[in-house]
Order: C-alpha cells, then structure tokens, then sequence
C-alpha cells in the first residue's frame, strides 16, 4: 500500500503534465487477492479506538488513485477479492477477463466492507444488487460482473483493451477529459467521506468479535467458519 501510494505520488508530479491516462493492473495471475493475513490477524489483537484511524489510513493508501486528474481504468486480470476489488471500483472504468472471480467477500469473514464499497457499489449496479453482493459475500465472474454492470465489458486480454480504450481518452481535448473527470468524479464523492469513516467504525468494531477471529482462522486453513456470536435483544 505503501508502495502503490509513492508510485501514485511520483507519477503525478513526474508525468503530470504529459499523462492523458492511467492503467493498472495485477503483476501475475491476480488482480488483489485482498488484504494481508498477517495484517487481518494483528487487527483482532488491537483496540478499537486504534483501528479506525488505521483503516481510514489503509484506504487513503489506495484511493489516492482518484486524486491523479485523469482517468484510471482498472485491468482485472485475475481474481479481484475484498480490498482488491475496493480498489477497483474506485477507479473510473474496470475491464475484466471473462473468467476472473470478483468478491466483496467481508461478510462471510465476519467484518462489514470497508475502502468505499458500501459507497461506490450502490452507485454502480444498484442498492438491490450492490446488498446481495455484499450481505452473502458473493464471488461472481467477469461475465457475470458484465451483466450486472460492475466493470463495463469483458476481454480475454484486459490490459490490452484497458490500454485501447485509455489511448482514446488520452487522445481527446486533455482539458475536456481532466474538467470532465473532476466533474464525475465529484459528483460520486458527495458522501464518500462520511461513508469511509462508517465503515471504518464498524469494521474497527467487527475486528474485536470472536466472529471476525474465526473468520480469519478459517480462511487461513482453509475451511468454512463456524460463527457463533449472535446478538441477543431483550
């Protein structure tokens, strides 16, 4: 995360003035497989109060994408699971190869999304469809992301068709296409900072449940969990 917001940094003040648009993708067979084990385990051990302001932390990391001035389109490669396809959403446009497995598998970990899903996933494919995606914790293909409209289409070699259709963005009026990004841009911002904070609460308040240990564990070994916290109301 680190690394990906120095790289985000130095490109905008390196290339700023030449960069008509950006193009990231998986160096390997996936796109992001999500958040660190050890990172996810070392959460539990924390205290809530910590925990927000790392999360809020951790996302910045990765949404500083969307303050580069031009358009970002997303390559997805491979599987793109939990932050990674956070990550993804917030960029401008998403490509997918038609067989890679996309998830916002939080819930079936035992914690509530976090990195703007709750935000931007509605605005994408609708709040029916965003709540199926995000209450089962779903993982779906690139077609059938394609059908729902959470990336625009599919292709067999994503980067070269992400790297296609960047080239057309970036051979329109530069200034159209950066006052044309801010212009989207502000208008799916409106709430996203109060929805960050949000999730960053729940989440901070989901890493301290017995639920969200077991999760953890289960995933490491490779197994279903076994969930056992329920809240009782009186």
């Amino acid at each position: 995360g680190d690394a990906f917001a120095e790289t985000v940094a130095g490109l905008a003040q390196r290339d700023l003035g030449r960069l008509g648009a950006v193009v990231v993708t998986g160096a390997g067979k996936a796109f992001s497989a999500g958040g660190d084990l050890q990172f996810l385990r070392d959460r539990h051990t924390d205290t809530p109060s910590r925990n927000a302001p790392i999360m809020r932390t951790f996302y910045q990391r990765f949404l500083c994408v969307r303050s580069l001035p031009v358009p970002v389109l997303a390559a997805i490669n491979g599987p793109a699971i939990g932050a990674g396809l956070c990550f993804a959403l917030a960029c401008d446009v998403r490509i997918a190869a038609p067989k890679a497995k996309m998830g916002l598998t939080f819930a079936a970990l035992g914690l509530h999304p976090g990195m703007g899903a709750t935000h931007f996933l509605p605005s994408i494919v609708g709040p029916q469809v965003a709540n199926e995606l995000l209450l089962t914790g779903k993982v779906i293909s690139g077609d059938e992301a394609a059908r729902c409209g959470l990336v625009a289409r599919t292709a067999e070699d994503p980067l070269a068709a992400a790297v296609e259709s960047a080239a057309a963005m970036a051979a329109a009026g530069p200034v159209a296409v950066r006052t044309l990004v801010r212009t989207l841009r502000m208008r799916q911002d409106v709430g996203l900072d109060q929805a960050l904070q949000r999730e960053a609460d729940a989440q901070a308040q989901c890493y301290a449940s017995l639920d969200y240990a077991e999760g953890v564990e289960a995933v490491a070994e490779k197994r279903a969990p076994a969930f056992s916290q329920f809240e009782h109301y009186r």
